[in-house]
């Protein structure tokens, strides 16, 4: 197969640069409710090849990627709840997880409880994705940046991927009436010397709040 590459900008230089850097194993829902949904074998089936997939990005990645853990907190007895039901599932079927009834540091008294996910990862998402393109090219994939298309007919390929961000661009129709950019907020710490520089946690809870630490010890939170 031949490949070809069309970036309007550079590359990583949109969405693909810009997120979290959150490498997570599993699906959207928590572990016991994907057993429910998907059945024992199949949810079991899903968050290992996740974790498969978490494995070949850190062979691919370098120094882009942290095997840092995740720490998923409760914000009440009802989040406790449903995160102990999650690491009992989890157990229960043999994957590594670690349940913190009680919380230290500046965590102390703030959250009910905590699930640890071991095996989770922080990445450098502009980084992570220059060392995809660099796989690519030296595997034979041609990349052009700043070659914006304005229309699908400028392309000669059989197959045509659009890998899109907030912006489409008219390229589709149907894109253009169903993605529609939204403007998230990420604020970013001074660096500290306190606490864990290794751990990325993420609130399980309806503020939706997500943090990470990089590796000067500033802290990412959105």
């Amino acid at each position: 197969m031949r490949v070809r590459v069309h970036d309007g900008r550079e590359v990583a230089g949109g969405a693909s640069g810009r997120n979290g850097g959150f490498a997570l194993r599993g699906g959207a829902p928590p572990y016991d409710i994907a057993r429910n949904q998907l059945g024992p074998d199949r949810a079991a089936e899903l968050w290992r090849l996740t974790e498969r997939v978490l494995e070949r990005m850190a062979a691919l990645a370098g120094d882009a990627f942290r095997p840092t853990g995740s720490l998923w907190l409760a914000n009440d007895a009802d989040e406790a709840v449903a995160l102990q039901a999650e690491y009992e599932a989890l157990r229960e079927d043999g994957f590594a997880a670690e349940w913190r009834p009680e919380l230290g540091g500046r965590l102390a008294g703030r959250f009910e409880a905590a699930l640890m996910h071991p095996t989770d990862g922080s990445i450098h998402p502009a980084r992570w994705v220059r060392r995809l393109a660099a796989h690519a090219a030296d595997a034979g994939a041609e990349i052009r940046e700043h070659d914006r298309i304005e229309s699908l007919d400028e392309l000669d390929a059989e197959q045509v991927v659009i890998a899109t961000d907030g912006y489409t661009q008219g390229l589709v129709d149907e894109l253009d009436r169903a993605v529609h950019p939204t403007r998230g907020q990420v604020v970013v710490t001074a660096g500290t010397t306190t606490g864990s520089k290794r751990r990325i946690s993420g609130l399980s809870s309806a503020a939706f709040e997500i943090w990470r630490s990089t590796r000067s010890g500033r802290h990412r939170k959105r």
